[in-house]
């Protein structure tokens, strides 16, 4: 239902929820820059009062700076007015001069864990606009009361330092640079700036549904307030989180542009001597680190598991390998080689027509060529022990490669049947036989998370 206009009229008293104006938005804005010259910026927009401010915010921050913004609101198809508010907030964007885009989240939908899920296909719907569109910004109106209820469901899951950092300003993404501009920004204060513009909203009657964890939350945050914790003081204790989380970050990229290596099959090779002079805590978040990129994951091994392999490695050289995280962790030639666990790359494509998969979480393929002339004729599946058995048979010369023994059966490789045909890391074709219609390109070793990435984003 749209928001009426008058609502927050009362608050307008404190000076934090004043009316943003575009000198406030641009200050906000250059803390998070810099941008380049004419920016063309997306902007998530649900059409509620949070998005619709960042929205008239952002269209005229954009004009001020010669660029352009376009709106983004997602249809996820999971309340039946749902498609009549898109074109609602459509109309809006249009009396405000504003390109607006809508995207559908089509198919089915989960029977539980429906939030996450849509959050999860709303992120991947925007970022393949962004990058189809070549955007590299994308805002979203996450402000001061969302950051404080964020901070109070890290410590119900004991999130532990790292997560109390809440959310950081600014996060990197493979398809473009996702920004909040709003963290530090109350509530009301965007409300205000609505009704200042003479702007409706819609209300969202999901976000009153107390089986909703944040909803629940969110009623427990006004309990703190009027306790006199208010929601400024809980974004606080996150900044601080922020502050040392950033330093963490900038620690731990420098400790493993010294002393790890990444090598293109996907496996690693970590100095242990580096590794155990260098600052503890430091170091434990660098194997954690290599074991997310390495393990194709997207979080780290629970820290009870990861301190008992990390106090062997501080007492001394392992005297056996050690698997943790989808990974093993191999003594080798005087450093940790630290490579896909072979039983955790169970992931098996049938492939039939050329193009681009991804396999095992962990890289990019390209199979180029023609089709198959039956379906599931070829199976992109790890190389396997038995696999390098066959290969080193057929190629007697491979057993001299340099790619290390525990590394190789983690290799992805092209199957027909029960026969390997091809695995590109080794240069490997199956001889004597008929050459497939397809040929597996050298495949890229493209994790989820990069060994290093952007520090936590704290606004300048």
């Amino acid at each position: 239902m749209i928001g009426p206009l008058g609502r927050g009229i009362a608050h307008l008293g404190n000076s934090d929820t004043r009316a943003l104006n575009a000198p406030d938005f641009a200050r906000a804005m250059a803390r998070l820059g810099p941008f380049e010259r004419a920016p063309h910026v997306a902007v998530a927009l649900s059409g509620g009062a949070d998005s619709m401010a960042l929205a008239l915010l952002a269209g005229r921050w954009t004009q001020d700076e010669g660029g352009a913004a376009t709106a983004i609101t997602v249809d996820h198809g999971l309340r039946s007015g749902s498609a009549k508010e898109a074109r609602t907030v459509a109309t809006w964007c249009r009396d405000l001069g504003l390109a607006h885009v809508i995207l559908t989240w089509a198919g089915a939908k989960p029977a539980s864990g429906i939030q996450s899920a849509a959050r999860a296909a709303r992120y991947d719907l925007l970022g393949a606009w962004c990058r189809e569109n070549r955007v590299l910004h994308l805002l979203t109106a996450h402000h001061l009361e969302d950051q404080a209820e964020t901070v109070l469901l890290r410590l119900g899951r004991e999130s532990g330092p790292d997560g109390l950092a809440a959310m950081p300003a600014v996060s990197e993404y493979p398809q473009f640079r996702l920004l909040r501009p709003l963290l530090d920004t109350p509530k009301m204060a965007l409300e205000a700036t609505l009704v200042a513009a003479n702007q409706a909203w819609l209300e969202d009657p999901s976000n009153l549904d107390p089986a909703h964890t944040r909803t629940r939350v969110r009623a427990f945050t006004r309990r703190l307030a009027d306790a006199g914790v208010e929601p400024q003081d809980l974004a606080a204790t996150a900044a601080q989180h922020a502050a040392a989380r950033a330093e963490t970050d900038d620690a731990v990229a420098a400790f493993l542009a010294s002393a790890a290596e990444i090598h293109a099959e996907g496996w690693c090779t970590l100095d242990p001597v580096k590794l155990a002079s260098m600052d503890p805590e430091t170091a434990r978040r660098a194997l954690a680190r290599i074991l997310v990129t390495i393990g194709g994951r997207r979080y780290a091994p629970r820290g009870a598991k990861l301190d008992r392999v990390w106090a062997e490695l501080m007492h001394g050289p392992l005297s056996a390998a050690r698997t943790l995280g989808g990974c093993r962790i191999v003594p080798w030639q005087k450093t940790l080689l630290i490579c896909r666990e072979p039983a955790a790359a169970r992931e098996q494509i049938s492939v039939t027509n050329p193009g681009k998969i991804r396999w095992d979480n962990r890289f990019a393929l390209t199979l180029s060529g023609q089709s198959a002339r039956k379906a599931n004729a070829f199976t992109i599946a790890r190389l396997g022990r038995a696999g390098w058995s066959a290969v080193a048979s057929d190629a007697p010369a491979l057993r001299q490669t340099a790619i290390p023994p525990p590394v190789r059966p983690s290799l992805p490789a092209l199957w027909s049947g029960e026969t390997v045909v091809a695995v590109p890391h080794l240069g490997y074709r199956r001889s004597g036989a008929e050459s497939p219609p397809m040929t597996l390109e050298m495949p890229v070793f493209a994790p989820v998370l990069p060994l290093t990435k952007a520090r936590f984003g704290v606004a300048k």
